[in-house]
């Protein structure tokens, strides 16, 4: 029989990749509409200006999440568990 904590850490796990995709999805609309009011929609230059914000704030969240990981003990509590 599985162990319920680790079928409720999956289920989280699961739960906060999906939001995750659809915030992400939320996130390029925004700024694919910004940039088209701003007139760099579909053009080279707008390609590259959406890659490169969107690169920075991938870094930016990242490097975020990364220090609370490190304040917090440094692994989910999940990974933890799976080492036993």
């Amino acid at each position: 029989m599985t162990d319920p904590r680790a079928f409720i850490q999956t289920m989280i796990a699961l739960a906060s990749a999906s939001l995750g995709l659809v915030a992400a999805l939320a996130w390029n609309e925004a700024i694919k509409a910004t940039l088209a009011q701003l007139g760099l929609g579909d053009d080279l230059a707008g390609l590259y200006t959406y890659a490169i914000l969107a690169t920075a704030i991938a870094v930016i969240v990242l490097s975020l999440l990364g220090k609370a990981a490190a304040r917090l003990g440094g692994a989910a509590a999940f990974e933890r568990e799976a080492e036993g």
